[in-house]
């Protein structure tokens, strides 16, 4: 059986992803002398870079002083102590620049306008939180907004930000999903969309947690989303008893669908899977579901489809 997945496209994106997440990243670090030890080893053990692509500059800043930034970075990213008075000259020229600015620091709520005032500090460029992983954990959120061209790249480098970066590729493709769903007008003309969709978003969460993407894998990925298409088509059956609602159940199911494919895929990589173990669950997953269709739904998913592959087995989509 032949399914609409078009593996040549997902090797072109899974060649792109990779380049995207071997951009270099340039990060300029400013720490208040007076900023807590906590903070500060989350911040440092936080950005480690794990290739040579990422470069950081830490400099100390101290009231009376201006650290000198060596070169334009993407992001400075400013550790606050006591007042945070010691980073406002430093983020005046940041802001100068252009240069998207944050300010991290431990405190409660009340501290944020105190902060805000004193640097003259933009309330959604601060990150400050009672806890020093609560405050790292919302700098990736931070840093994925603010430089979305280099969101795989950060990945990439920085394994707190893995997490972020994955979470937002797969609720912009759940969405994604959930209008193509809702708006389709020919029956059935969403559903090549939507697995196409969840494939590539399956590849940008693999590409955020450095995984290879060769031949093999893209292979694998387009039979699981592929053999998914097949089972949507059969579940589709079920909408003809209550076709006044069918735009918004054929929507819900482009969401929630969309959604749990990528969350389950986060897990897995999380835990240490490679893409290989990732779409052998979820293929698991798939199975499971098809089972439990109804009887005159049920259909069995195909273990190992022709896939739309034209040209040569050995393009590769890079490591």
């Amino acid at each position: 059986m032949a399914l609409p997945v078009d593996v040549r496209d997902l090797m072109r994106s899974g060649t792109q992803l990779v380049a995207d997440r071997e951009k270099p990243v340039h990060l300029a670090v400013l720490i208040e002398f007076d900023s807590p030890d906590e903070l500060i080893d989350a911040v440092r053990w936080g950005l480690r870079p794990s290739t040579a692509m990422a470069t950081l500059q830490v400099e100390i800043a101290e009231p009376g002083s201006v650290p000198v930034l060596s070169a334009r970075p993407d992001a400075v990213i400013a550790v606050a102590g006591s007042g945070g008075a010691g980073l406002d000259a430093a983020l005046r020229v940041a802001r100068g620049a252009g240069v998207p600015a944050v300010v991290v620091a431990l405190g409660d709520e009340q501290r944020v306008p105190v902060l805000a005032d004193t640097l003259l500090q933009p309330t959604g460029d601060l990150v400050v939180r009672a806890d020093a992983s609560e405050a790292m954990e919302q700098l990736g959120s931070w840093l994925v907004d603010n430089l979305g061209s280099k969101r795989l790249a950060l990945a990439h480098n920085f394994a707190f930000i893995r997490r972020a970066v994955a979470g937002d590729a797969v609720k912009t493709t759940a969405l994604q999903n959930g209008l193509v769903g809702a708006v389709a007008v020919i029956p059935g003309a969403d559903m090549p969309i939507m697995t196409a969709n969840q494939a590539k978003m399956l590849l940008q969460i693999a590409a955020a947690y450095g995984q290879p993407m060769g031949v093999d894998r893209i292979k694998e990925l387009a039979v699981l989303v592929g053999g998914a298409f097949v089972l949507r088509t059969a579940a589709r059956q079920l909408l003809t008893v209550v076709p006044v609602l069918g735009w918004a159940i054929k929507g819900a199911i482009g969401y929630t669908g969309t959604l749990a494919m990528g969350r389950a895929a986060i897990e897995y990589f999380e835990e240490g899977a490679d893409l290989g173990g990732v779409v052998a669950h979820l293929k698991d997953v798939r199975d499971k579901a098809a089972q439990r269709l109804p009887r005159r739904t049920r259909v069995d998913v195909p273990a190992d489809a022709q896939l739309a592959l034209p040209g040569s087995n050995d393009e590769g989509a890079g490591a």
